[in-house]
Formats: structure tokens, sequence, C-alpha cells
């Protein structure tokens, strides 16, 4: 049963129930973001035990959010698999172009297809919600080539709308950042390593332990660490000694240089051009 919602909520979360259930049973590609623990929230109702979960788990992970993943899926009821991708060994990933999202799709599509092939399941299911297709995504690209299916998108449920029906649904991950692959910090051109990904998410996870900081990002540009952190939370770092810690751990991790993104976190800013900005970006 869903609680009380909105009218226009409560059509597009019926329509993505219904969909559902038209699909048999569904494999989730289950990252443990917000999007895939809504999608794989509502198969459960939808499809009772004919769900599986299916995680990826790669260098590309922090080993945290594999955790967080596996959590989630037990709370959910629902059973839980991880499989290994070798997106590292696929040249085309390493070399860090900006399309290596596609690349790393194509990767994951594969291995869940033989899970699917191999435990009878007929469909792939994936968290894309309505905003991810009006943005470039070369890896939402890849997914839909592969025939995985997104009922999010589908019925035109917005990531705000997933945030609020996560929210009624009592979902408890609701307002947890975005979380991309630890690849997504890389300057693009430079080489994708298991050691440079080791680093980020060594570094990730040291500024944790020292902030409250939720939203956050460690930027690898070769020698130089950028740090990004929520437009709202910068003022967490307005502390010499902290500044201190974070620097030398840094260093100690093999950065040369340590730098605060002085405009904040956003999304893909490794895409972005040199442009002037305001406070209002």
């Amino acid at each position: 049963m869903l609680p009380e919602m909105p009218s226009t909520l409560r059509v597009k979360a019926d329509s993505a129930i219904k969909e559902l259930r038209t699909l048999g049973r569904v494999v989730v590609a289950f990252s443990g973001g917000i999007d895939s623990t809504l999608v794989a929230y509502l198969a459960k109702l939808a499809l009772g035990d004919h769900v599986i979960a299916v995680t990826a788990n790669s260098p590309s992970l922090p080993a945290a959010e594999l955790e967080e993943a596996r959590a989630l899926a037990k709370e959910l009821g629902i059973e839980h698999m991880v499989v290994r991708t070798e997106e590292l060994a696929d040249p085309n990933y390493v070399s860090n172009p900006a399309n290596r999202c596609y690349f790393c799709k194509k990767e994951l599509s594969g291995k869940l297809k033989e899970v699917a092939a191999k435990l009878s399941f007929a469909n792939i299911v994936d968290g894309t919600n309505a905003d991810d297709l009006g943005v470039d995504r070369p890896g939402t690209s890849a997914l839909f080539e592969e025939g995985v299916r997104r009922p999010l998108a589908d019925v035109g449920m917005t990531k705000v709308e997933v945030r609020e029906l996560s929210r009624l649904l009592g979902l408890r991950n609701y307002d947890k950042p975005s979380m991309p692959c630890l690849s997504s910090r890389v300057q693009y051109g430079q080489l994708i390593t298991p050691e440079r990904l080791l680093r980020i998410e060594r570094a990730e996870a040291l500024i944790r332990s020292l902030t409250t900081v939720k939203e956050l990002r460690v930027r690898d540009h070769g020698d130089i660490a950028r740090i990004e952190v929520g437009r709202n939370e910068r003022q967490l770092f307005f502390d010499v000694e902290l500044l201190d810690k974070i620097a030398g751990s840094m260093r100690e991790l093999g950065f040369r240089y340590v730098t605060i993104d002085l405009v904040g976190y956003r999304s893909g800013s490794m895409n972005e051009p040199s442009r002037r900005w305001s406070t209002s970006t």
C-alpha cells in the first residue's frame, strides 16, 4: 500500500508499479543510491520475491557504498547479489574520455544480462529518472541500448519527485546526495588506475572523518587535489587547524597541492568551460 501523497505523484507511482508488474521477474541495477533504492522498493511492491538487486563492485566503487547497498537491500527484504565488473580492463574506459561512462555501463549491462540469463529473469531495470534524459549522459544511453528498462523515467518522475516519494515511503536515504563512481573525480585524459581511485577514496574518507560534510568530491588533477563541498557546507572548513590536517593528509596520499574550490560542489564540474561565476550559480 502506498501512503497519502499528492495526486500527480500518486499517478506516477501507480504507473511505475503497473509497468513493473508487466515485466515478470526483474533484475534491479542497484547502486544503493536513492533512484535505484526507489525502483527496487517499487519492484518489490509489484513483483514480491521475483526481484533481485545486483550491485556492481570494482575499484571505482567506494567500499562504504558497497556496504550501504548491502544494508539497504536487506532492509528492503530483497535478495542481493554483488558482481565484479572489469571496466578497468577496457582501454576505452581507462583512457578516460568524456564519454567514459558509456563504456562502464556497457560492461555493467553485460554482467547484468549474465545474471538475468542464469536466473531466467525476463528484464533488467534501473533507477534512471526523467531528469537524466534531459542531459548528456553517455552511461544512460548505453543502458538503453542494451535494453535496460527505466520505469521511473517512463512515467516522467523527476529527481525531486523521486526524493519526495522516497521520503513518504520511509526510505532512509531519501535525501542522500548523488554518489557517482570515483572515476568521475579524475580529470579527463588522465588514466584511470586502481591506485588513483584508491587515493581518491581514501582522501574523501579522511575528510568525512574530520567533518560532518555531506556533499563532497575530491577532484584529481594529477598533482592537485581540488576539494568540492556543498555550497552551504563551505563554512565547515573555515578552521585553520582543520585545513592543516586535511592538507597534510592529502600530501601523504601523494597530492602536491591541495585546494578548496571556492564555488562549492556542482555536478559535472569536470565538464564545465571557463566562465564567470556568481553567487546564484
